[in-house]
């Protein structure tokens, strides 16, 4: 079967390059191993989908080019998929730091990118292995696959990273990639829990569940929200941030009391008769006080620490340091980190510079979105920008 353009992975990026592409008159086919549509749109956000955050821009994304991705996201902005949302009536709304999410579940925005696939003749093909990839001497790319063979001078490779294989993800982009000479950077489970030592970790294990606000540091990047503590690690949207920043061999540094000045409150308290884990009882839960305070220092009451104490004491809560062993890995993660190298790629198509016809989208390009919605807002970009280009 022959086409304009063939396009590997019906997710979000995959169908919005289609639709975009059906919309200038190409003829589009859609190709996917997985037999649903967009997997990873259906679960997120809790089965909501957080399918833009209002406050995207180059900074909130990690790339080895960091300025790769403002092209794509200056060309079709949240608020481009906002008006295609009212284009079909689908409500949506925030709930914080810019995070909107469809007020009808994840099945209305499928159903919305299904519809306008079909509106522009985008011919689908689910449950298709991809055998083969040729290029051809004419140019156009050959596809060998089990629901038959595929011909088309524009490839677009939408099949993500590596996160959530029960999704269907899988290494096949990189491979094509590879395959086709062109570099991949290293790649590593982003968004995702980080786990200690189990000796390490013993003493908060049994605080599993226990959450509160903190300050996340990893490298130069700071995060504030929630903290979560799991029986493995650390959790919550605050570490889930700082991980896709943190390396192997450094420490995570956690301010527990970012609204307090400690060792002012420590100066104003130091006649008081309440025990350490008492008294931070008012800005930390009880549990998570008590197992660090006994952690770290002699529990007892205030009035019986030294000036150099309170100051130690002070210093350990706005800047305690954590080395975590490593992650949850790829089937926690929310995102892949790292991936085909920008420097291959045309910021305002998505093309191969080396390779004429052959485009990557999505994550499975190296840029990796902060959590809130960011990632799906790259996916809405990239396909447009492949979509007006193939």
């Amino acid at each position: 079967m022959k086409s304009d353009v063939l396009i590997i992975g019906s997710g979000a990026a995959g169908m919005m390059c289609a639709i975009q592409a059906g919309m200038r008159g190409r003829s589009v086919v859609l190709l996917d191993h997985a037999k649903k549509l967009a997997e990873k749109i259906r679960i997120s956000g809790g089965g909501n989908c957080n399918f833009t955050n209002i406050h995207a821009r180059p900074e909130c994304y990690l790339s080895e080019n960091p300025h790769f991705c403002r092209s794509a996201l200056a060309r079709y902005t949240p608020q481009d998929f906002i008006a295609l949302l009212n284009r079909h009536g689908i409500g949506f709304h925030e709930k914080k730091l810019g995070q909107l999410f469809c007020s009808l579940g994840a099945g209305a925005i499928i159903s919305m990118l299904k519809e306008e696939c079909d509106a522009h003749k985008v011919r689908r093909y689910m449950g298709s292995t991809v055998e083969g990839v040729v290029r051809q001497p004419s140019g156009d790319f050959h596809l060998e696959t089990s629901s038959g063979k595929f011909e088309a001078p524009s490839l677009v490779i939408a099949t993500g990273g590596l996160s959530i294989p029960k999704t269907g993800a899988t290494p096949f982009g990189y491979r094509i990639a590879e395959q086709f000479g062109i570099p991949v950077t290293r790649l590593k489970p982003g968004l995702v829990p980080l786990t200690f030592a189990p000796e390490q970790w013993k003493p908060y294990a049994d605080l599993t569940g226990v959450s509160f606000p903190a300050v996340v540091t990893a490298g130069k990047q700071s995060f504030r929200e929630d903290l979560l503590v799991t029986h493995r690690g650390l959790s919550g949207p605050a570490i889930l941030q700082a991980s896709s920043y943190w390396q192997p061999g450094s420490a995570l540094h956690i301010d527990l009391l970012p609204d307090c000045d400690m060792l002012a409150l420590f100066f104003e308290n130091r006649n008081s008769k309440k025990l350490l884990s008492n008294f931070l009882v008012q800005c930390l839960p009880k549990s998570f006080s008590e197992v660090w305070c006994n952690h770290y220092f002699e529990n007892k009451p205030l009035n019986q620490y030294g000036e150099k104490q309170r100051e130690a004491i002070a210093s350990r809560l706005h800047d305690w340091q954590v080395m975590p062993s490593g992650t949850m890995g790829y089937a926690k993660a929310e995102v892949t980190c790292g991936g085909v190298d920008t420097r291959a790629l045309s910021s305002k198509t998505m093309e191969c510079k080396e390779v004429p016809g052959l485009y990557f989208i999505g994550e499975v390009v190296d840029v990796t979105g902060w959590l809130g919605g960011y990632n799906f807002q790259w996916a809405w970009s990239s396909g447009f920008a492949a979509g007006q280009s193939v």
